[in-house]
């Protein structure tokens, strides 16, 4: 015979009473993007779908969005963020290496393999105005010594004219960024590479010749995240921030750039030849990310840059918190919720 063992009924039945009012969501508040489907699954359908990524195994679809070095906080944040990564399932993404090319001073901030494990992709980062001098100089070898030290599995290329135009200390390209990367992919045949922009995010024809390069992923930075032109500006001085403001609004958001590169999937055909996805800039949380990776036509994980730093800052157990919140909504999402066309 059943026995009602509910002892929280009566409190509970109060709290529903008194929140009834204030817990009401109203028809043009509901999220477009998905159908509810409550009788399809159960709570004991745990556990999210693994995935090959970067040619490793990913038990979560998530990416740490290259991060921060050669600061204060850094150490701490990167410890926490390869700690979190290793007991999750998911890659990681540096900051950018540039110091580390000659000078070792700050090589604790990045050294994280020994903290996320082999089982996992780690890779560093270098900005596209530093490949190009590294190219023109003949001084490859310094990136093969880069990622020898960190044993880093590849080379995330961050590509930024805007940020380099508005810092104070930018840089200048001298050749279009495909050429430099393009030459890179020649000489470095060996070096799987990342490209990325860096909160701005790329057009379809920026896309349509990054899918026909053999990269190991495309990472987007979408705007709709850190958009570092903005960040630059906020270091300049009032005039440069009078003169190149409106610069900043102009970017792709992660679903534009989504739709682009499931458009160019179709139209390459057997011209494609980077077929995996890293969207990133602008996703809030776990059901942006759900939507955007079931979405795409590429194999895919998202990054969380903004979220992750919040909570790499402090104590691991906030990030730790944190992210085991994110993947039981992931969870939650595989189980009932389906993709609306």
């Amino acid at each position: 015979m059943f026995e009602d063992q509910d002892k929280t009924a009566v409190s509970r039945k109060k709290d529903h009473i008194a929140l009834a009012f204030s817990s009401q969501v109203g028809a043009n508040q509901l999220d477009p993007r998905f159908s509810y489907e409550p009788l399809l699954s159960s709570h004991q359908a745990k556990g999210l779908p693994e995935q090959e990524f970067l040619g490793k195994r990913f038990r979560a679809p998530l990416w740490v969005s290259s991060m921060t070095g050669g600061t204060d906080w850094a150490k701490t944040i990167n410890e926490n963020l390869a700690r979190a990564a290793k007991q999750f399932g998911f890659g990681m993404g540096l900051g950018s290496c540039r110091g580390l090319l000659t000078d070792d001073s700050f090589l604790a901030d990045f050294q994280m393999r020994p903290i996320l494990g082999y089982d996992l992709p780690l890779y560093a980062n270098l900005g596209i105005a530093q490949l190009e001098q590294l190219l023109d100089n003949k001084k490859t070898e310094l990136i093969l010594r880069l990622i020898d030290k960190l044993q880093a599995d590849g080379l995330i290329v961050h590509v930024n004219p805007f940020q380099e135009w508005l810092q104070p200390e930018g840089d200048r390209f001298r050749y279009a960024p495909i050429d430099t990367i393009e030459r890179l992919l020649d000489q470095l045949p060996q070096i799987p590479l990342i490209v990325k922009e860096v909160g701005q995010g790329m057009g379809k024809e920026s896309l349509r010749q990054l899918l026909q390069l053999p990269l190991a992923a495309i990472d987007f930075a979408a705007s709709g995240g850190t958009n570092f032109a903005l960040l630059e500006l906020l270091r300049a001085d009032l005039s440069l921030k009078t003169a190149y403001e409106p610069l900043t609004y102009i970017g792709h958001s992660a679903p534009q750039m989504l739709e682009f590169v499931n458009e160019l999937v179709d139209e390459l055909g057997d011209k494609l030849r980077c077929e995996q996805l890293i969207i990133s800039g602008g996703v809030k949380n776990f059901l942006d990310g759900y939507y955007l990776c079931q979405k795409s036509k590429l194999p895919a994980v998202y990054g969380q840059a903004s979220a992750l730093l919040k909570h790499a800052r402090g104590s691991y157990e906030d990030l730790e918190l944190f992210l085991q919140q994110q993947i039981q909504g992931l969870e939650l999402a595989h189980q009932f919720l389906r993709i609306v066309d």
